[in-house]
């Protein structure tokens, strides 16, 4: 609220939405005065507060639910915002008490919104941190920093390559192949595993339009083919059975080209490979106190089809297949 970071709970027992005195006096939040002032008890309490206001209050859960809503303004330590019946009865707000989530519609859309734990926020009223330390990623980072308050962020770089031990950089020359900055523009080496796609005798081949796009995306879509030619990782098809393709947004505001083969997975016999149990590859993990992680790019490009099959993947855009 107001660019700071607040604890909120959505109580199924409070009938009014409230806030209180102290988040609307720090916040410097406009109150009005309350057309039916009325007093107000706390459970188990002999402490009696006058509610003589209310208050406008536009907030956010996380960074995709905006929202606003009219409060009763307390005197309440409890919470700094609580939203009551009335917000839920305004929201479809459903509860599920096995996941402790609410889902809630605002303009025709469906949102989830988690539970925090209420030691890793921090406190309004002391201005200090909570004194939980957490590590996250750079896009969790900016994520957190939109939604307001104060942040210290500690900056760990990458060394350079002569910094680094001389152990680790006869490791990483050892292995410069797996840890290439660009893929190279040709097919990767025919290796004893192909992608195979065995299809049911006798079915009918599919053979999908293209389907309708935008200019823009006409054009993203063609430049994202264009690469894919340039690298070798596609060519012009005479395939008699096709299937269209589509772009779908990332995060990042990118298009990510997609292609549609769920008529070919139909007609696609489905191979039954055990999977492994969770919790034996746990068993195996025991003792372990190092772990690595690899992210692969474009790893799927570095799997060839078993030779025969290419025509089995050939897809259709408004310029041919």
């Amino acid at each position: 609220m107001g660019g700071k970071v607040c604890k909120v709970i959505i109580d199924n027992g409070s009938w009014e939405n409230t806030i209180s005195e102290e988040a609307v006096t720090k916040l410097g939040l406009k109150k009005m005065k309350h057309s039916s002032p009325y007093n107000m008890r706390w459970f188990k309490s002999d402490k009696v507060s006058r509610v003589k206001f209310r208050c406008l209050v536009s907030f956010s859960i996380g960074n995709k639910f905006f929202d606003e809503v009219e409060c009763d303004v307390v005197d309440m330590d409890v919470s700094h915002l609580i939203l009551g019946r009335p917000w839920q009865c305004d929201r479809h707000a459903v509860h599920d008490g096995r996941k402790h989530t609410y889902t809630v519609m605002k303009n025709g859309q469906k949102f989830v919104l988690n539970p925090l734990n209420m030691g890793e926020l921090p406190n309004l009223s002391s201005g200090e941190p909570s004194g939980t330390t957490s590590l996250v990623s750079c896009k969790q980072f900016m994520v957190d920093a939109t939604e307001g308050g104060v942040y210290f962020l500690l900056l760990a770089e990458q060394k350079e390559e002569h910094d680094l031990p001389k152990e680790v950089l006869e490791l990483l020359q050892n292995f410069s192949d797996v840890f290439p900055r660009e893929l190279p523009s040709v097919l990767p080496p025919m290796r004893d595993v192909q992608h195979r796609i065995d299809l049911v005798p006798g079915a009918s081949l599919p053979n999908r339009p293209a389907y309708r796009m935008s200019p823009n995306e006409y054009e993203e879509l063609n430049q994202q083919v264009q690469e894919l030619l340039d690298k070798g990782f596609i060519r012009p098809s005479l395939s008699p059975c096709a299937v269209p393709v589509l772009l779908t947004p990332k995060k990042d505001g990118s298009w990510r080209m997609c292609v549609d083969s769920r008529a070919i997975n139909k007609i696609t016999i489905k191979y039954r490979f055990p999977i492994p149990r969770l919790d034996d590859m746990l068993d195996n993990l025991a003792g372990a106190v190092v772990f690595s992680k690899i992210d692969l790019k474009n790893g799927y490009h570095q799997l060839r089809i078993r030779p025969g099959d290419e025509w089995k993947t050939a897809f259709k855009t408004r310029d041919g297949l």
